[in-house]
């Protein structure tokens, strides 16, 4: 595509150039079809780009937003599939003269906060597929519809900022061809071989747009039903044949599908500069009406649900155990089968070969829930009647171990319907193939885990290598420390970012979001903490710096600096919502004074034990 500015246009060409023209009013933001170009005297700038992502308005003007930059990822039946990797977000006007200091500085953070989440490096999308919907859903789409039409629009991330051209091709079909849905999640596709039989592995990864955000800022269930963190992934398999040419152009294509997502409860953790902040957990009734509502759509979608609680069902983590016991058991559906497989419990002391007991115990329902298989030649063969929903507290680390480890298995049996292993065979853990499956999932996880708590997941050493190692804990370490400082002090503008793109926050010129009034006192802390840290680490290391000092007198020094850095922290902790990085945006959660009496008296066993609802 080329853009073509001019003092009152901007006009987008298509990469046929015979096509109509996408025509933008700089002046009133207005779009229309023309069939030319602008003469070349009054352009002043022509560029090349990729796609358009869609118009926002902020205080002064309306935005548009474009893919200037873009990679190749993967081509699947010959169509291709980029991730985007760079954008330009251009105001239509030229200018507003008569804004006030704090308008423009707002104006400014307003671009800041769309650039920081556009380059999240997680961004999808395909001019010819349909990266929006699972391979069974699109078959049951109309091909003659638009991408817009057809993508899911659960997954669909630019959906609100593609408002103004859908609102026009609904009125004018030939503006669908400026439409591009995004995909934010992760797309890999990688050619390997089975036993000399060449085939195509890879993961759709999809992120919903619903109740979307960052770790602690976004948790739960909502009104509507959409819970925070809900993603699915795809895990598909395309084959040619044993006889079969690179590159493959999917005569056989099989598809397996799970889903993850927040625990379908109302709850909270309220960050307070404490490793693990405090736990709020809301009305069991008011949690079972809005969990009716999210699996209604679920199974809608997908079928009957096969829930996965992964929570450990002691300490911290003991309330969301509970909590979601009794909304299932409120909800007494027969669609929903309950289980709860303790994973630290289970898996400790490095015996992570205990997930299999897990496998079992799904094992016939994995087989009755089958998997999605399609011929050329022979059509639909198979269709996947359910789905596994799994979740931990975060739905990152010990989620994505146990997907991995259902993916795997499912594999295996995809794998021996199409002959690549034999009807008893199963998959070499140290073939050149597994060494693939576990860097996908392994980096699935990452990406995942980055869109959500800032850094890579935990555990992925075990989803890589099949083994948990030393320098794995380690690594989970570290990712653990950037995670605290990230969730702490950064999380609430990354927060923003997603409620200001995909439309959860509208912008108001009246209002000024940004402008925050501390305390001094709480200002005074951050200068004081580093000084006294300064002359601390001054007096350990250099006390020569300070002339001749007696022990006592040294000492005293010491302890006077030492107790001024603890009252400071003391200090912070108590008063830790003026510390911490909050949204601007939006309103987080707000802590209560009585975490305990939220939740349901029912006795142990019944809320741990996974319901009989079959």
């Amino acid at each position: 595509m080329k853009l073509y500015t001019t003092k009152t246009s901007f006009v987008v060409e298509q990469n046929d150039s015979s096509l109509h023209k996408l025509f933008i009013n700089r002046d009133t933001g207005a779009v229309e079809l023309v069939d030319t170009v602008p003469k070349v005297a009054e352009q002043l700038a022509t560029s090349l780009i990729h796609g358009i992502v869609g118009f926002i308005k902020l205080q002064t003007s309306d935005y548009f937003i474009v893919i200037t930059g873009r990679e190749n990822v993967c081509t699947i039946q010959g169509k291709h599939i980029y991730r985007a990797t760079s954008f330009e977000i251009i105001p239509l006007a030229h200018g507003v003269s008569d804004l006030s200091p704090q308008q423009q500085s707002d104006e400014s953070s307003y671009v800041d906060l769309l650039q920081q989440h556009l380059k999240s490096g997680a961004l999808y999308y395909s001019n010819d597929f349909d990266v929006t919907n699972a391979l069974q859903r699109q078959a049951e789409s109309d091909e003659k519809d638009p991408l817009w039409k057809r993508a899911d629009e659960r997954f669909y991330w630019n959906r609100f900022i593609s408002n103004k051209l859908i609102e026009a091709a609904n009125k004018q079909p030939q503006f669908s061809d400026f439409i591009l849905p995004l995909l934010q999640g992760f797309i890999e596709l990688r050619t390997s071989s089975v036993n000399d039989h060449s085939f195509v592995f890879g993961l759709f990864t999809r992120r919903s747009r619903h109740r979307p955000g960052t770790r602690y800022f976004s948790r739960g269930i909502d009104a509507d039903g959409h819970v925070s963190n809900y993603v699915e992934t795809e895990q598909v398999v395309i084959y040619d044949g044993p006889d079969a040419k690179l590159p493959l152009v999917g005569k056989k294509m099989l598809s397996y599908v799970q889903t993850r997502g927040s625990i379908p409860v109302y709850w909270a953790q309220i960050i307070n500069l404490k490793y693990t902040p405090r736990l709020w957990v809301g009305d069991s009734k008011t949690s079972a009406t809005s969990a009716r509502t999210h699996f209604d759509e679920q199974i809608s979608i997908y079928g009957p649900q096969i829930l996965v609680n992964l929570v450990n069902t002691k300490g911290y983590e003991l309330p969301m155990a509970q909590a979601y016991a009794n909304v299932v058991k409120q909800l007494n559906d027969p669609r929903l089968y309950y289980t709860h497989f303790d994973f630290h419990k289970e898996c400790s002391k490095m015996r992570w070969h205990r997930i299999q007991l897990l496998v079992e115990e799904l094992k016939d329902r994995l087989v009755d829930q089958k998997y999605y298989y399609v011929d050329s030649v022979d059509g639909i063969i198979k269709k996947q009647s359910s789905v596994v929903r799994t979740n931990c507290m975060d739905c990152l680390d010990r989620t994505n171990v146990v997907q991995s480890t259902l993916a795997k298995w499912i594999l295996t049996e995809q794998l021996r319907e199409l002959e690549i292993l034999g009807s008893k065979d199963e998959l070499n853990n140290s073939s050149i193939f597994m060494v693939l499956f576990r860097n996908v999932w392994a980096d699935n996880a990452d990406r995942v885990s980055c869109m959500y708590s800032g850094t890579g997941a935990l555990k992925t050493d075990f989803t890589r290598t099949g083994e948990r190692t030393k320098a794995g804990a380690l690594q989970d370490l570290s990712n653990s420390i950037t995670r605290y400082v990230k969730n702490n002090f950064m999380d609430g503008v990354r927060q923003d970012g997603f409620d200001l793109f995909l439309g959860n926050y509208l912008v108001d010129k009246a209002s000024t979001p940004f402008s925050v009034d501390k305390p001094l006192r709480v200002r005074a802390v951050p200068p004081i903490v580093g000084f006294a840290l300064v002359m601390l680490i001054l007096h350990l290391l250099r006390p020569a710096l300070f002339g001749p000092l007696s022990v006592v007198t040294y000492m005293a020094i010491l302890m006077f600096w030492l107790s001024v850095v603890l009252s400071a922290l003391k200090f912070s902790l108590v008063h830790s919502k003026h510390f911490v990085n909050l949204p601007h945006l939006s309103i987080p959660p707000q802590p209560v004074d009585d975490v305990s009496s939220t939740i349901t008296s029912l006795s142990l066993n019944e809320k741990i034990a996974a319901p009989s609802l079959q």
